[in-house]
């Protein structure tokens, strides 16, 4: 699989204007959009870090192609990724639609060579960092998340799925090697050091110089990379921000596992955590009506809405789901015993660990490569400095106090007090 895929002879990436010709006789096109392609109409749209993507519209319907490409396409062809990587995301589509039915897009077609995934087009759903940016609320979002979050991360684990599928499975993901490594750098090491591809607002300079000098904070973030690098609990989206969930007013998708591994089951949580904070934070950019406070409290609002789905929609797989080799009901409920303390105790350490892992997330998207639009499109920089300095120091409290932190009420009181500190 990955020596063919990484066959460069083999592989050519798309063009709008090649598309037609070169996917026209795929069935799985061709019924969805139309025979001919000259009746197509292609327009890339991809604005990712990695990928090309494209829709592709024609008399019968509308698709959505996504091509790997063999770099980073944020940085270029001097940092080269393997095309294996598409393979991994369309296991981990087919995974996630079986564990969580509907919430990812369908896959009609998977070309391996080409590093080709022609996918269900969504629409009018919009991608929800958008969204957020632009002051949009969904209904039911965070109950959605909080139930995608739970039901990935209890059914692919050993809470329910059989030992032997499992660490098959887990075998299977252990080759997407390359792309775990970009988090393990960029996510928990690049921020707390002077990395080559770190940058940073002006005037964040002070900020930053604190949370590099402590060696408390340093040593907790790689205790959670530690965590992450060697714990197979669960299969992971990777990378769930509000960048890979699309949404209308009510209906929402999670896409774009390509960053796909065996991991803690506090990770996902946590990273999807941080991205609402950051939109939290910056709302004072982005608006200055009277509706600033109500958005502001809705982000929150979510929030809450995803922990406590996680917790209730967890507790609900553990009292019915729980068919593999872990708690099993022969040690408990077979003897007589209550099993949810067990269930509490799990849930209390997938807490601690989110949290330690929103934390990072909050720093690597103001530090590291990857930033987010939250911040990016702000184009006062000494507002976008003050709010991300407000993002940074929220997310070391984080990390160096997860253990501490233990309601949701209290997390969210901890947002509330740094929204109205003025750090620099």
């Amino acid at each position: 699989m990955i020596a063919i895929m990484d066959t460069p002879n083999q592989y050519q990436p798309l063009t709008p204007e090649e598309l037609g010709a070169r996917l026209s006789a795929i069935d799985a096109v061709a019924n969805r959009v139309g025979r001919d392609p000259a009746t197509w109409q292609v327009k890339e749209v991809g604005d990712g870090n990695l990928n090309l993507v494209f829709i592709v519209e024609g008399p019968e319907g509308t698709v959505i192609v996504k091509q790997a490409l063999p770099y980073v396409r944020l940085v270029g062809d001097s940092w080269p990724l393997p095309l294996y990587r598409a393979f991994f995301e369309n296991h981990a589509l087919v995974r996630q639609a079986e564990r969580d039915p509907g919430a990812v897009p369908e896959v009609y077609h998977f070309d391996e060579m080409q590093a080709l995934i022609v996918m269900e087009f969504l629409a009018p759903h919009k991608i929800l960092r958008r969204k957020l940016i632009d002051g949009e609320k969904v209904a039911g979002l965070g109950t959605f998340l909080g139930k995608f979050c739970a039901r990935t991360a209890f059914r692919g684990s050993e809470l329910s799925m059989k030992s032997a599928d499992k660490k098959k499975d887990v075998g299977l993901f252990s080759g997407n090697v390359e792309i775990p490594a970009i988090t393990e750098a960029l996510v928990f090491t690049d921020p707390y050091h002077e990395a080559e591809m770190n940058h940073h607002t002006d005037g964040l300079d002070p900020v930053v110089a604190e949370l590099r000098s402590n060696p408390e904070l340093k040593a907790k973030a790689q205790r959670l990379l530690m965590k992450f690098a060697s714990n197979t609990e669960t299969m992971l989206h990777g990378d769930l921000h509000s960048g890979s969930i699309m949404s209308t007013d009510t209906d929402s998708r999670v896409i774009d596992p390509e960053f796909v591994q065996y991991g803690p089951m506090g990770f996902d949580l946590g990273m999807l955590l941080a991205n609402f904070f950051m939109a939290y934070f910056s709302q004072e950019a982005h608006r200055h009506d009277a509706a600033l406070e109500d958005y502001r409290e809705w982000i929150l609002s979510v929030v809450a809405e995803t922990v406590k789905a996680f917790d209730e929609e967890f507790t609900h797989l553990w009292k019915t789901e729980r068919t593999g080799m872990l708690y099993p009901v022969a040690l408990f409920e077979s003897q007589g015993h209550h099993s949810g303390d067990a269930c509490a105790d799990l849930l209390d350490e997938i807490w601690a660990d989110a949290l330690g892992f929103c934390g990072i997330e909050m720093h690597r998207r103001t530090l590291s490569l990857a930033h987010n639009a939250d911040f990016e499109e702000i184009e006062d920089k000494d507002l976008k400095a003050r709010l991300e300095a407000r993002n940074l120091l929220m997310g070391a409290e984080l990390v160096l106090n997860a253990r501490t932190t233990t309601s949701i009420d209290e997390l969210l009181t901890l947002a509330r007090q740094f929204n109205k500190k003025d750090i620099i």
